[in-house]
């Protein structure tokens, strides 16, 4: 399915289809995000989710003790939200265990990957055959020089695994494959290096092509190094993006360590990484090139994406500006709360 039909503001900027009939995508050229969404700010976590429908702001959050354990049985009572610092009235607190789930698995596949995209291949495949329920859904992307969708939309584990067993390492050279083994020959990488990772574009695309059409809980999972390379879109434009869509960000940050002693490249992935999990309320999870941390992470999200509290409230501030609103909440002493760090209020042509 080409994803520029879904966004018409961005179809002249979007190549054609790749030859295995997948959509690329290439961002919109430094423009801010512009939000699509149908009258509704982000929500979000690690999982929370904001998202106004009329003047009412649903929150879904995880919560965890002083070891990190998932903390069950809250009840309205243990928990408070402030908005600008402003205390908010709760109207509604559930625990929600297995409301509908959507998904985007974003896969690095630019040359500093080639190592590692085996293990992210297997540990995806069986993560997406554990995670997705009947009402569930998910999507896979890659991102190297280009963006592409591999499989759209789907509830089924087998196409997705299919999708992720067909994705190959792209860099700039040579057609885009040339010096990868397997993938155009040669040794990694034969020429210069990897001319591309557009990591940006990916998180910028998929929030406002896929997840923004999306309604109730929504995550993207992101496979990579966190190293980004030719990005138009910023970083800052990116989390925006993924906050107006209500989704949380989190990153897996695997990489090929050997690849960047090798070819005296700098790895500085964990900053960027860490600033767009903790803006979306997700999380960072560090596995280096360690398959068994890497079937560890996929655990750990699972376990939190179906661990969550939905907290809903009408803000007492009801103007309708398009500012970002601050939100914090709180669950007493020794708990930490997993949540983003708020949300865009609509704007009046909303």
């Amino acid at each position: 399915m080409c994803l520029t039909r879904l966004v018409p503001a961005l179809l002249l900027t979007l190549p054609l289809l790749s030859p295995a009939g997948w959509a690329q995508l290439a961002p919109s050229p430094d423009e801010p995000p512009v939000s699509t969404a149908p009258a509704a700010p982000p929500d979000d976590q690690s999982v929370a989710t904001f998202k106004i429908q009329v003047n009412l702001v649903d929150l879904f959050f995880t919560a965890k003790d002083k070891n990190g354990n998932l903390v069950p049985h809250l009840t309205e009572g243990d928990c408070s939200v402030t908005e600008d610092k402003v205390p908010q009235k709760l109207k509604n607190f559930v625990a929600e265990t297995n409301q509908p789930l959507t998904l985007g698995i974003l896969l690095d596949t630019s040359g500093s990957q080639y190592q590692v995209l085996p293990l992210e291949q297997q540990a995806g495949s069986q993560f997406l055959d554990r995670v997705l329920k009947k009402k569930d859904q998910a999507f896979l992307l890659s991102f190297d020089v280009n963006v592409d969708i591999l499989q759209d939309f789907t509830n089924s584990p087998h196409l997705l695994t299919h999708a992720m067993d067909k994705a190959q390492i792209n860099t700039a050279g040579g057609n885009g494959a040339a010096g990868i083994p397997g993938a155009g020959g040669g040794t990694v990488p034969t020429y210069g290096t990897p001319k591309g990772t557009l990591l940006y574009d990916a998180v910028y695309l998929a929030a406002n092509q896929k997840l923004n059409q999306e309604t109730g809980r929504k995550a993207m999972i992101i496979l990579t190094d966190g190293d980004d390379q030719g990005s138009t879109t910023k970083i800052n434009d990116a989390i925006a993006a993924a906050q107006r869509s209500n989704a949380i960000i989190y990153v897996i940050l695997i990489a090929d360590t050997g690849f960047y002693g090798n070819f005296g490249l700098g790895y500085s992935g964990y900053s960027a990484a860490k600033k767009m999990a903790d803006e979306t309320g997700g999380r960072v999870i560090n596995v280096g090139n360690n398959g068994r941390k890497l079937q560890d992470a996929f655990q750990q999200i699972e376990d939190e994406l179906r661990t969550q509290y939905v907290a809903s409230y009408t803000p007492t501030n009801a103007k309708l500006d398009g500012t970002f609103r601050h939100v914090a909440v709180s669950c007493g002493a020794g708990i930490k709360v997993q949540v983003r760090k708020g949300y865009f209020a609509p704007s009046p042509e909303n």
